[in-house]
C-alpha cells in the first residue's frame, strides 16, 4: 500500500462501492440506533475525505433530504392512521371512507408505536439517501465518467447527468450565494428566494449542456458497431440482470420475503448483467488518457464497504457483529490518504535561483 501520508484522490469506483455496501446494511435494519450510527459513519467518512472541490459540498443537501423524508414518513403515518391496538398519543377523529377503500384508514388515533414504526422506515430511507450522497460528494464525477466501462457508453450521459445532479446544484447554489453576498443582498423573502432559484436553475441548466456537449464531442451516446441480433441479446441479458437485482434488493430489504430471493437472486442478477454489460462492451472501441489506478487502498475502502454489507447480512440487531462492521466501514476516514488539495502548490515554496543553478 503506498505511504500513509502521501495525498492521493482514491479511484471513484472504491467510493461507490464502500456507499453501496453501506447503503445495504442500511437497508437490512430498522433499529434506529443502527441507522443513526451509519449515518454517523457515512458524515466521518465525508468530513474526513471530503476533497477540496465546489461539488463536494453537496453532502449538506442530501442531510436535508434526509430530515424532509423523516417528516414526510412520519406526517403519513399520522393521515393515514397508526395501529388499532398501543398507547394512543392523539386521539384524531377517523374520516370515513366508501366501501371500495376498504382496509384504508384517514385520521383516527395515532398511537406511539406506530410513530416509532413510522420513524425508523423514514429513518432507513434517509440513511439510503445519505449514502448515495457520501459516494456523490466523495467519489469526482468527472473521474468516474471517465471510469465508466464501455457497455455504459450509449448510455453515459443520462447515467452522469443523474449522478451529478445534486453536485451540480450545489455548486450551483454557492456560487449564486456569494455573488448575491458581493451585491450586498442579504433578503430572506420570498421575493429573494425567486431570486436565488431561477439563476441557480438556469447555471444548473447551462453546466448540464455543456457537460452533454463534450460527452458527445468524445462518443457518448453513439451507437456502436454490434449487428441487430448482438444488440437484442446484450439488451436482454441486462434487462433481466436488473429485474434480478431488484427482485433481490427488494427481498433483502423485506425481511419477511424468502431467503432464496435475496442473497442467491442478487448473484444471479449481477451474473446475468454482467454477462450483458460484456456483450455490449465488446462492439465499443475507446481509449484512455491517464486512466484512474486501482491500487491498495482502492481495495481496502472497496472491502470497508463490503464489510458492512456482510456483518448486516449476518445480524441486523444491535450487537458485536453489526457494530464491529461499522467500525470497519468507518476505517477509510482515518486510514486512507487524504485527497489532494488545489493549495497544495501555493503552499510549496518556490525554488530559488542562484548563479550556480537553482536552490531548494
Amino acid at each position: 500500500m503506498p505511504e500513509r501520508r502521501a495525498r492521493r484522490d482514491l479511484h471513484p469506483g472504491a467510493w461507490w462501492v464502500w456507499a453501496i455496501g453501506l447503503a445495504v446494511a442500511a437497508g437490512r435494519t430498522f433499529d434506529v440506533v443502527l441507522l443513526g450510527l451509519v449515518i454517523g459513519v457515512a458524515s466521518l467518512v465525508v468530513v474526513a475525505r471530503r476533497p477540496v472541490a465546489p461539488w463536494a459540498m453537496s453532502f449538506r443537501l442530501y442531510l436535508w433530504l434526509g430530515a424532509v423524508v423523516i417528516v414526510i414518513r412520519l406526517l403519513f403515518g399520522v393521515l393515514l392512521g397508526g395501529a388499532s391496538t398501543g398507547t394512543v398519543i392523539l386521539d384524531l377523529p377517523q374520516v370515513p371512507l366508501p366501501s371500495w377503500a376498504d382496509g384504508v384508514r384517514l385520521l383516527g388515533p395515532v398511537t406511539w408505536e406506530s410513530l416509532q414504526r413510522s420513524f425508523a422506515v423514514g429513518l432507513q430511507l434517509a440513511a439510503l439517501i445519505i449514502c448515495v450522497g457520501a459516494a456523490n460528494s466523495l467519489a469526482n464525477p468527472r473521474r468516474l465518467l471517465k471510469s465508466l466501462p464501455p457497455a455504459l457508453y450509449e448510455v453515459g450521459a443520462a447515467v452522469v447527468v443523474a449522478l451529478t445532479l445534486f453536485p451540480q446544484l450545489a455548486e450551483s447554489i454557492g456560487r449564486v450565494r456569494r455573488a448575491r453576498r458581493l451585491r450586498g443582498d442579504t433578503g430572506r423573502s420570498v421575493r429573494a428566494l425567486r431570486s436565488v432559484v431561477i439563476p441557480v436553475m438556469e447555471d444548473a441548466l447551462e453546466r448540464s449542456m455543456r457537460l452533454a456537449a463534450s460527452m458527445d464531442a468524445r462518443g457518448y451516446g453513439r451507437r456502436g458497431a454490434a449487428s441487430r441480433r448482438t444488440r437484442t441479446l446484450s439488451g436482454a441479458l441486462l434487462l433481466l440482470g436488473l429485474m434480478g437485482v431488484c427482485v433481490g434488493v427488494y427481498a433483502t430489504a423485506d425481511l419477511t420475503a424468502p431467503r432464496l430471493l435475496a442473497a442467491p437472486m442478487l448473484a444471479v442478477g449481477f451474473g446475468i448483467a454482467g454477462v450483458g454489460f460484456w456483450l455490449s462492451g465488446r462492439t465499443v472501441g475507446h481509449t484512455r488518457y491517464r486512466p484512474d489506478p486501482w491500487l491498495g487502498w482502492e481495495w481496502f475502502t472497496a472491502l470497508c464497504g463490503l464489510a458492512a454489507a456482510s456483518a448486516f447480512f449476518v445480524s441486523y440487531d444491535l450487537d458485536a457483529v453489526t457494530l464491529a462492521g461499522l467500525v470497519v466501514a468507518a476505517l477509510p476516514a482515518l486510514l486512507t490518504p487524504e485527497p489532494t488539495s488545489p493549495y497544495a502548490a501555493l503552499r510549496t515554496p518556490a525554488p530559488v535561483r542562484t548563479g550556480e543553478g537553482v536552490a531548494a
